[in-house]
Order: C-alpha cells, then structure tokens, then sequence
C-alpha cells in the first residue's frame, strides 16, 4: 500500500478522483449510473422508496425537560424535505445521566407528546416533499464514560482503558460501572423503546458505536461478570436488549448503529487486529451481526472509530478540531476503510441490508462512490450526517438532477464539531451560518473563557 499522507479536498471531476486514486494506489468502486440508488429496499415490514439515508447528528438543542426544541422541528424537517428515505434520528438519552450534553435529547415519559409532535411533522414534511413517507429510526443511548448531563464530565465507565483512561485524567481507582447498574439498564433501554413506538418511531436502535457504554462493552475483555470477558457476555447488553424489543415492543422493529471497528489496541477496542490496531479483524462484528439478524433486525448501520479519540477514523476531514492535529493518512484512505470495512461484513451477511458511512469527504463526488459501492453489493443504503446539515436537500438533486451542487456541499471543515465539543447548539456553520454562524462564536467564546 502506498504511504500517503493527509490532504485537502482538490478534486474538481471525477476523473480527478480516478486519478487521485491511481496515485495513492488506492482502489474504491466509482458508477456513473446512479439509478441504483432510486432502487427500493426491503426493510422488514416496511420499504425505504430510495437508498439514501440521514444519519444521526445531534443538534445539542432540546428544552430543559430533554424535549426537541424549534431547532430539533427546523433541523428534521428540513431533512424529510430533502428525500432521504431514511431518517436515522439523532441521539437521545435513556436517563438524565446518560446526556453528553445538556442540550442532548432525552426521552421520559414527561415529553413523549413532544417526540409524537416531531415524528408526525417530520412525516408530513417529507410527504409533502416526495410523495414518501419517511422511515424513521429513534436512536437510544447512554453516553457512557461521555456522560457530561450538566455540562462537567461525569463519566460512567465499562472498563478501565489504557487508551482512553489518560484522555479523561480518571485517577486509577475510579469505579467501574457494575453489573446491577447494567441489569436495571436493560430495562430502562426497553422502557425507552415502548415510548418511540408510542412516539410513532419506526425503528429503534440502540447504540454502540464511537465509544459510549454499549459500545465500550463490546471490547470489554478484562471485564468481570456477566457483561465482560467471553465474547457472549461482552455482547450481551445490546444483545439481550434488542431481543426484548423485538419481542416485547409492538409496532416498531430493532437495530443498532454498530461499530465494526474501533481503531486501537485490541485490548480495549472492538474489531481490531491482535497485531496490527491500524488493520480491522471483522471476525466478532459479523458474529454479532448474525445473532442481531437472528431476533429480527432488519437492517444495521455500520460505522468505525471514537470520533472523542481518532475522528479521522469516524470521519475523514480537511480540517480537525482546534488544539488536533490531522492525521498522517490521506482522507481518501479513511473513505476506502468505511467502503472495505461494510463491504466485507456486507458480503458475509447478504441477508442483512447494512447502511454504509463515511462518504462526507467526498462532497459532490459521494453519489459515485455509493453508486459504485451498491452495484457491486458491499452496501444495501448510504448515508449522510454532516453532509445532510450542510445540504438537506442533496438527495433530491441526486434522485432528481444526477448530480449534487458543489456550492452547496459540506466542507469537512469541522466546525459542527467544533460546536459540539464547545458546548454550543450544533449546525453547518458554512452553508447554514445565519442560524450557526452565531452558535460557533458563541462556543469559540465559552472555550477561550473557559481555558482563561
């Protein structure tokens, strides 16, 4: 493989991708026929009318009580608009303690109204856009040792991490959560799922990716009990929990958006090598990937890396985060690792639609990419996260103009993530700054007050 090192973004044609490519040595599936993504997909009882897909981006924006606020209305609706068949609604905590923000949506029985009101709206909006209604996936989640529900970390812990301990300065006897905390847990994830589906959700996923507590469980190998060491138990939250949603939650199937890879040491990550934390060993994600589909998962969304920890492994960018550093490899080596990575747990697990990630860098390129990715059946959808916040409506001009408008697209400039990290409500500063112009200043502000 050809040692690369990191770029900005100067691909103007696609030829000028093909010949990166060659450069790099690099090999990803390119289609000028994207009328593979106007296909209609199966899922379970229901059907996404194209493959494009919305991932989950958390706005940071809901009323105190955890409820979706105008922005969280302004934000899904503009998504609906734009045609994605598909909408992977953003994180949203099962309790109090498990927000990573303040301003993280939190689903209780206080504001289930709320969530039906922004369900309902959202349907309608993409209706009345396309003629479809939208798929919608509530994600559920406890951030974990992210945890921060009052603005100060308070981490909650599923093992301690040679890793990612030093990143959170935890002294050597902070506890680890324990299996009681994790046994209530499971019913507290169920309890949660009977309110999206009463909230008019379609889909419920439980999360385990980019680090938080399911997902740190999946690597917990040194852990005691019942949720830790043999590969059985270090799955067996998100495993039991999906198989008491299918069974016991009616009118909504389970998911999950799963990491298949981490990105380091194996003795603390998922899905890594034993000799090699660069080199993925998917040998446990499609174990794992088998028993989801074996208590009626329809579909899963696959994803890599700790965006807290190697963000260029969940995404490939331009620009970092203030105070990182860019990686070493080149941005288009981080998009052929998501596109290889889902393309061999696609192929293993044909029976299985996976929603491929990680084509943000891309910008009006990406429809070829997926394209190419789709026709040669290493991904059933793709998706968008960032690139929806900047260009909501992307979707429609690639199902209805063939192509994306590269005035339009997102950046990877970093700056949604920039606000997330600064505590501020989160947005494309780029292409939406009238709302979040404002939003990164005010963050960029609260930083520098409080590193005084």
């Amino acid at each position: 493989m050809t040692v690369t090192t990191h770029e900005r973004f100067n691909l103007r044609t696609l030829d000028d991708l093909r010949d990166k490519l060659q450069v790099l040595g690099i090999e990803i599936p390119l289609s000028e026929d994207l009328s593979v993504l106007t296909d209609e997909v199966p899922l379970g009882r229901l059907t996404a009318w194209n493959r494009l897909v919305v991932h989950p981006m958390e706005g940071f924006d809901s009323l105190p009580d955890g409820a979706p606020s105008p922005l969280s209305f302004r934000r899904y609706h503009r998504f609906a608009s734009g045609g994605a068949a598909l909408i992977w609604f953003e994180a949203t905590a099962v309790l109090r303690e498990a927000r990573s923000n303040p301003g993280q949506l939190w689903l209780h029985e206080g504001n289930v109204k709320a969530f039906e009101r922004i369900v309902r709206e959202t349907k309608r909006a993409g209706i009345d856009a396309t003629g479809h209604e939208p798929i919608m996936v509530m994600q559920l989640t406890h951030s974990g040792r992210y945890s921060k529900p009052e603005g100060i970390p308070q981490p909650i812990i599923a093992q301690r991490s040679g890793v990612l301990d030093p990143t959170h300065s935890l002294p050597d006897d902070y506890p680890v959560v324990t299996d009681d905390y994790l046994n209530r847990l499971q019913d507290t994830y169920v309890d949660a799922a009977r309110l999206a589906a009463q909230a008019g959700f379609d889909g419920i996923d439980i999360k385990a990716c980019h680090g938080y507590l399911i997902a740190e469980l999946l690597a917990a190998r040194g852990r005691d009990g019942r949720y830790g060491g043999p590969l059985e138990n270090r799955t067996r939250l998100l495993r039991e929990v999906l198989a008491r949603v299918s069974a016991e939650v009616a009118g909504a199937f389970p998911t999950s958006r799963l990491n298949a890879y981490d990105g380091y040491d194996r003795r603390w990550g998922w899905g890594v090598s034993e000799e090699d934390p660069t080199v993925p060993d998917l040998e446990e994600p499609r174990w794992l990937l088998e028993e989801l589909a074996s208590v009626g998962v329809p579909v899963v969304n696959i994803t890599l890396g700790n965006p807290y920890f190697n963000p260029h492994v969940s995404r490939p960018y331009d620009f970092p985060v203030a105070g990182a550093q860019a990686p070493a490899e080149h941005p288009l080596e981080g998009v052929r690792r998501f596109i290889d990575v889902t393309a061999q747990l696609q192929r293993a697990l044909p029976h299985l639609p996976l929603i491929g990630t990680g084509y943000g860098w891309l910008r009006y390129l990406f429809p070829y990419v997926a394209a190419g990715a789709a026709e040669r059946g290493w991904v059933t959808l793709v998706g968008q996260g960032r690139g929806s916040l900047a260009y909501p409506d992307s979707v429609l001009d690639i199902l209805h103009r063939g192509s994306m408008d590269p005035e339009k697209c997102c950046v990877s400039c970093s700056a949604c993530s920039q606000i997330m990290r600064d505590g501020a409500r989160v947005g494309c500063v780029v292409r939406d700054s009238k709302v979040y112009g404002h939003e990164y200043r005010r963050g960029r502000r609260s930083a520098f007050d409080a590193a005084d």
